[in-house]
């Protein structure tokens, strides 16, 4: 699995066959490592990605919808500056290496003409994408700012020259005519996978292995001919066995199942969509889930006190008994005694041996344990309902990092404005109002005979779906006993298929997700109430009734479409 200059080549003629010629019509950047432009050409907008994720850094045409922020950040608007309206003139890797060059044509605003080059550079943490002036060869701005004592060899600052990254001493596998692989091929003290990363620039490891053996494998020629035209031809793959890779055309050596894309974008798609979706969660709702974990901690702990308070509790009999025993045989205790045995009358005349203070007198110790067992009788009200409120406590929270878990970046405002409107979470606006949050709309799903079914991805949602948006006779789901989604079909009488899919939807996002056999209630909206001073998204509801689904991702992907009727 690897973007190395094997599968860059590929992406090229691919990127370079649709976009050249185009023009820049919009500029995104909704995340800080990643830009989007909208390039329209051949009549068409393509959404061009440009990543430089330390460990997803990738170029490609997604149709992955991105939630764009509420500001431009400073790098967005000067590409916005240089390059709305600009011409793709050329798209082109350099080498072999993983490095793309887009070259731009605009006009400044005197009107003169202006050539300008993105520079797209995938190097793991060392990616970057800069806007570079090919006149002046000065660097306008990058997406991350590296300082001269990060990287002593260029200075990747505004107003730098540009320099490129280090060339590697290696060959071009796609412009080797010497067939160099031949004299690779006679050494056998290192392996030809290693020798072929030696000499060819832009092999990783599973690309030389794969190279390797086509080439030991027949005849070797032939086989360097064929990797090449396939390559060139690129019909992407994703491979999953013990572990899921992609590469440009399926590699032989890699074991699994295999699946074939018509594009190295639509691959990529397929590939990303899921994990790069859930790390982007995990990175841009990190300062979410750190204090969330802290305060399920603090619960569970303060639970785990509260019972071990609750099981003392169990002695208040034992300390009314032996004050009860004290008080009957009171002319039998002597002050300065710390222990008597006495016949407990509730266990046949068993004796019974009672600790007694030296310094109190008979009658103070008798009082001593009717106070303990008073003291004990009371708390034992008091800790149950410290412990229902603190598990109602633990039960919201637990639901709110489990919705962070399932949630889509855009879903991350509604749950740091529910947090810190709970007190859970501090304000960052200091001296001033915060201004009002707008709740974002629940996601749309179409089940398969049209109907809308609409999903709430966090309680803001929920509550605004299920309370406010929805009519009183649509349909309203949940998975059952667990934190999830509030799932409402628009419809007050929807098919036997139709109820199915929207429980698969509620089982899906729920934290059943990855259990088999989830049930689901389901029942008229106008059946549930929220009770007074209730938190975000928890309502009550009876006369449900319930159906058992298991999640289907492909399902809830399928469901995403618009159905053509």
């Amino acid at each position: 699995m690897s973007f190395d200059g094997i599968f860059t080549h590929a992406m090229a003629h691919e990127l370079a066959d649709l976009l050249v010629g185009g023009r820049v019509n919009k500029i995104q950047q909704p995340y800080p490592y990643e830009v989007v432009l909208t390039i329209r050409a051949q009549r068409k907008n393509w959404p061009l990605l440009l990543s430089a994720h330390p460990e997803y850094a990738r170029v490609q045409i997604t149709q992955i919808p991105f939630a764009n922020p509420k500001t431009a950040n400073t790098f967005t608007m000067t590409l916005r500056k240089y390059l709305a309206s600009a011409q793709l003139m050329r798209l082109a890797q350099v080498d072999n290496d993983r490095v793309l060059h887009l070259d731009f044509k605009t006009r400044d605003e005197l009107g003169d003409d202006l050539s300008l080059r993105l520079v797209v550079e995938f190097m793991g943490r060392h990616s970057n994408i800069t806007l570079v002036n090919l006149v002046t060869n000065k660097i306008i701005d990058l997406i991350h700012h590296v300082s001269p004592d990060q990287n002593r060899y260029r200075l990747l600052l505004p107003g730098a020259d540009y320099v490129e990254p280090p060339k590697q001493d290696k060959v071009d596998p796609f412009t080797d005519d010497t067939r160099g692989y031949q004299e690779l091929m006679k050494t056998t003290d290192v392996p030809l996978a290693k020798l072929l990363q030696r000499h060819y620039q832009g092999l990783a490891s599973d690309s030389a292995i794969e190279l390797a053996a086509r080439l030991t494998t027949g005849d070797a020629d032939r086989a360097w001919d064929q990797f090449i035209a396939a390559i060139n031809a690129a019909t992407p793959a994703i491979t999953t066995g013990d572990k899921v890779y992609f590469s440009a055309t399926p590699y032989q050596s890699l074991k699994g199942d295999v699946e074939t894309y018509p594009t190295c974008s639509e691959m990529l798609d397929a590939f990303y969509a899921k994990k790069a979706e859930h790390d982007r969660v995990r990175q841009l709702g990190s300062n979410l889930i750190h204090p969330l974990k802290n305060l399920i901690e603090k619960d569970e702990k303060k639970q785990k006190k509260l019972a071990a308070t609750l099981k003392s509790t169990e002695k208040a009999d034992d300390y009314r008994i032996r004050g009860e025993l004290l008080s009957t045989y009171l002319n039998q205790v002597e002050r300065g005694m710390t222990t008597i045995t006495l016949p407990n009358f509730y266990d046949d005349n068993k004796p019974l041996k009672i600790s007694l203070s030296n310094e109190l007198s008979p009658s103070k110790n008798t009082q001593r344990y009717f106070t303990k067992y008073q003291k004990l009788k009371n708390a034992v009200a008091f800790v149950n309902e410290q412990m229902a409120d603190n598990q109602a406590e633990l039960d919201y929270l637990t639901g709110v990092m489990t919705q962070i878990e399932l949630a889509a970046p855009k879903d991350l405002d509604d749950i740091r404005s529910e947090l810190q409107q709970g007190g859970f979470l501090k304000v960052q606006h200091k001296g001033k109002k915060a201004p009002k949050h707008k709740v974002a709309k629940p996601e749309t799903f179409y089940a398969s005979d049209g109907t809308v079914i609409s999903v709430g991805k966090n309680n803001l949602q929920n509550d605004q779906l299920t309370l406010r948006t929805a009519n009183k006779s649509d349909i309203w789901l949940h998975a059952k006993d667990v934190p999830g989604s509030h799932v409402i079909i628009s419809s007050p009488r929807p098919s036997d298929k139709t109820l199915l899919e929207a429980a698969n939807l509620a089982a899906y996002f729920s934290k059943s997700r990855a259990s088999a056999n989830v049930k689901v209630d389901w029942i008229e909206v106008k059946k549930i109430r929220k009770p007074n001073g209730a938190r975000p998204g928890f309502v009550v509801y009876e006369g449900q009734r319930t159906v058992v689904v298991t999640p289907d991702e492909d399902l809830v992907a399928k469901l995403r479409q618009k159905p053509t009727l």
